[in-house]
Parts: structure tokens; C-alpha cells; sequence
């Protein structure tokens, strides 16, 4: 194809196939797959899999053949570079992943010379993600559009002062370097712009996250469908569980003492936990309870098994603590699309409580009031289980698709290139940041 007209991004991500994860990989797995529609080629640099916790590869095939995808040297601090389990902390400053820039940098500019992409575009949570994005930009002077998702840092996170300062610094000069700072809430913008006033508005958009129709449709034809009114009532909590952001303790407390009073049990209620990633915090906790009987911690499994399991289930779980107001659980936006009733426990002042209320669906509690808690989930129960819960309209779950974000993002895209003045100039080499 002519190279004129071809319009090519160069996306740096840690989070993309074989990496075994759920809702967090799809953003950029789906940005890539679909991005050709829109007139944009992606190129992937991404780590190499040794540095993952955990590898699968049921998504692998979701990557198109002719994608160019370029997994770069990268170590995991706490896999490889420890002893009996410790290891010196500036070793995984600003991530346990920071080994990736020596291979990343290097196998980036080989792509940028070989292909001549037009924008960068790097994706958070690994801030080494923006690290490698930001050296690439100083050294070439191709514009970069600055994924961020959620705010970068807060003012207790990240909970070590030095790790915290230094996410300040990447997150200072990733706004001041960026074409673009993408967000994916209204929130989260709101608090960038206070946080950087001498930063014009224009350069934060907002791209939220989605679901993918062709996901959903494999889920539909693989899964089982459970009997209305079998067994308990099954209510699903899909992906990881932080200790902090999305604590369970007063939901548990809240179990323990409905099933103590005899409002609920193993046969009206069973709650699954799936895919935790902290399986030991949250076992502690279950148990200390006494409430083992009612909720299982589940391991993972192939993303489009856990979409069949959402189709399928009675209820869906939702934890977001009032620490992260200003974020949306990714996957939120699937919860909508399996259109199954939705429990969730979150700040109501806060954007997850926001975009529910905005899609119909109004059966909320605080996740850290025990008693607010108690009270919903009798209600929550009660109409879903007489078909009477609100579930997200056909024009909502339309409007989340992968492919409607994608659009958003090829036209972020196409500003970022109109708006560079004159023909690029490629350099070999640069000052680092």
C-alpha cells in the first residue's frame, strides 16, 4: 500500500495478549483490532511474556495475522531479580516492570525508523508504559497521545512516598510533553485540569471503556444458560478484588450478619468471586466470618468463558471504593452489555454510581457502610429475583461498543496529525528526558 495513504500509530501497552486478564487487556487489544476500519495501522510494542504473572492464550487469536507486534526484553522485578522473595526497592522504580525500557526504547525506534509511524500512543496503568512513550517523543518528535485511563496519582497513591513522587514526575511531564492526555472519565479529567491550570482543557479528552459485541456473541453460543429459579440466587463478582480500592469487608460483615439473622443462606445465595487475585486477603477474611458457606473464590478462566458466566448468572457484583471516585471499573461497561442485574456497592457521589444512574439502574449502597449494604442487597434480591431489576437500555449498551470507542479514538488520532505543523523529521538521536 502507498505510504501516503497510510496512517500509522505506534501503541505502546504492557497489557495485551498472552497476558491472562479480563476487562483491563480489552482496551487495547480492541483499540488495535478494529483501528484498521478507521483508516489507522497499529504497531504493538508490548513486553515480552516471560515478564507476566500469567499467560493464556484464549485471546491470542483475536490478534489479526498481518498486525505487527514487537514484544520487547522486559523483566519482573519480583520473578526475576529477587532473592527469597526481596529484592532492593529502586529496582522497581517506577514499576517492577522498568527493565522493559531497555528493550522497549531500543526495539521502538527500530519500529519508528522501519515504519515511519505519524503518532505514539502509550497506555497506564504501567507507568514504564509512558516512560518508554515519553523517550520515544523527546528523541523523534512524533507526537503522543497519553493514554492515562484513571488518574495516575492520588494523594495517598501510590501509598510509597518515593514510588508516589516519581508516578508525580511521569505524570507531569506526560501532560506537559503529550499532544493528547486521554482519560476514560469525566471525573478524571476534572481533577487533571485542576491539577495542571496552566494546561489548556483541550488537550484532555475523554475516551470511556466498552464491551465487544463479537465477545459477547462467542460467549452467547458457548455458554449455558442457568434455569430461572435454580438453586440459589448465583451473584458474580468478575475480576480482581484490591485490597483498598475495592475492599470487600463490609460486604462480608453485611453477609455474615444477614445470615446470622436467618434473612439468607447457602440455599437462597451463593456470591462468586472470580479470578480475585488476592484469594489469601479475601479467604482470611471469609473466614474469620464464618461465611464460607455462601461465597466461593473462583480461579480464573478464558475471557469468553467469564463473559458466558456473566450472560449467565443472576446477579452481577460491582466494588468501587470512594478512593476511586474519579474511575469506572472496566468492567462495568460488560456488566451493562450481559444485561443482568446489577448490585453495586460504591461512593453514590462517585462516576461508577454516575454512569449507572445514567443507564437506569439505581440499586446502589456505600461499599463501606455495612448496614447500607444489608438493606440493598434484601432489596436487590427481591427484585431481580421477580424480574423487576433495572438493567441498561438497548441505546446504552450500543453506545459502549469497543468498535463505537475506537471511532473516538482514530478521530483523536486524525487531530493529533492535522494539527502537527509541517513534515516530520526523524531523528537517531535526542536528548532522554
Amino acid at each position: 500500500m502507498d505510504r501516503i495513504m497510510v496512517k500509522r500509530v505506534l501503541m505502546i501497552a504492557y497489557h495485551y495478549p498472552p497476558l491472562r486478564g479480563s476487562s483491563g487487556i480489552q482496551r487495547t487489544l480492541k483499540f488495535s483490532q478494529y483501528l484498521p476500519e478507521f483508516d489507522w495501522e497499529p504497531l504493538i510494542l508490548t513486553a515480552h511474556p516471560r515478564a507476566y504473572q500469567s499467560v493464556t492464550n484464549d485471546q491470542l487469536g483475536d490478534i489479526p495475522e498481518q498486525m505487527i507486534v514487537r514484544r520487547a526484553f522486559a523483566l519482573d522485578t519480583s520473578k526475576h531479580l529477587s532473592i527469597k522473595g526481596r529484592y532492593p526497592g529502586w529496582l522497581a522504580l517506577p514499576d517492577r516492570w522498568v527493565s522493559w525500557c531497555f528493550g522497549a526504547i531500543p526495539a521502538g525506534l527500530h519500529l519508528i525508523r522501519q515504519y515511519r509511524p505519524d503518532v505514539i500512543w502509550s497506555s497506564y496503568p504501567i507507568a514504564t508504559a509512558h516512560l518508554i512513550a515519553l523517550s520515544l517523543h523527546r528523541l523523534t518528535g512524533i507526537p503522543w497521545v497519553a493514554d492515562f485511563r484513571d488518574p495516575m496519582t492520588d494523594l495517598s497513591y501510590p501509598p510509597n512516598p518515593l514510588t508516589r513522587r516519581l508516578y508525580q514526575w511521569i505524570e507531569k511531564k506526560s501532560v506537559a510533553h503529550c499532544a493528547k492526555a486521554v482519560c476514560t472519565t469525566a471525573g478524571t479529567i476534572q481533577l487533571y485540569e485542576a491539577r495542571f491550570p496552566q494546561t489548556q482543557a483541550a488537550r484532555f479528552s475523554l475516551i470511556e471503556n466498552g464491551y465487544d459485541e463479537e465477545n459477547f456473541a462467542s460467549a452467547a453460543m458457548g455458554g449455558a444458560t442457568r434455569p430461572s429459579g435454580a438453586g440459589p440466587f448465583v451473584l458474580v463478582h468478575s475480576g480482581i478484588i484490591y485490597p483498598s480500592e475495592r475492599d470487600p469487608l463490609h460486604f462480608f460483615d453485611a453477609l455474615a450478619e444477614l445470615s446470622q439473622q436467618g434473612l439468607i443462606s447457602s440455599k437462597s445465595l451463593k456470591v462468586v468471586l472470580r479470578a480475585s487475585a488476592h484469594d489469601r486477603y479475601l479467604q482470611t477474611l471469609i473466614d474469620r466470618r464464618k461465611i464460607s458457606h455462601i461465597v466461593m473464590l473462583a480461579p480464573p478462566i478464558p475471557y469468553c468463558d467469564a463473559l458466558s458466566e456473566m450472560l449467565s448468572a443472576d446477579g452481577l457484583l460491582i466494588l468501587q471504593a470512594s478512593n476511586c471516585n474519579h474511575q469506572i471499573p472496566a468492567k462495568l461497561y460488560e456488566y451493562l452489555r450481559a444485561g443482568r442485574p446489577i448490585l453495586a456497592l460504591t461512593d453514590p457521589v462517585g462516576n461508577t454510581a454516575e454512569t449507572l444512574r445514567n443507564a437506569g439502574i439505581n440499586t446502589i449502597a456505600a461499599l463501606d457502610s455495612k448496614n447500607d449494604i444489608m438493606h440493598m442487597l434484601q432489596h436487590f434480591l427481591t427484585l431481580a429475583r421477580g424480574n423487576k431489576a433495572p438493567v441498561a437500555s438497548l441505546e446504552t449498551i450500543i453506545s459502549n461498543s469497543r468498535r463505537s470507542r475506537t471511532g473516538e479514538l482514530a478521530k483523536l488520532l486524525d487531530q493529533v496529525l492535522h494539527e502537527r505543523e509541517g513534515p516530520l523529521e526523524f531523528q537517531t538521536t535526542g536528548t532522554m528526558p
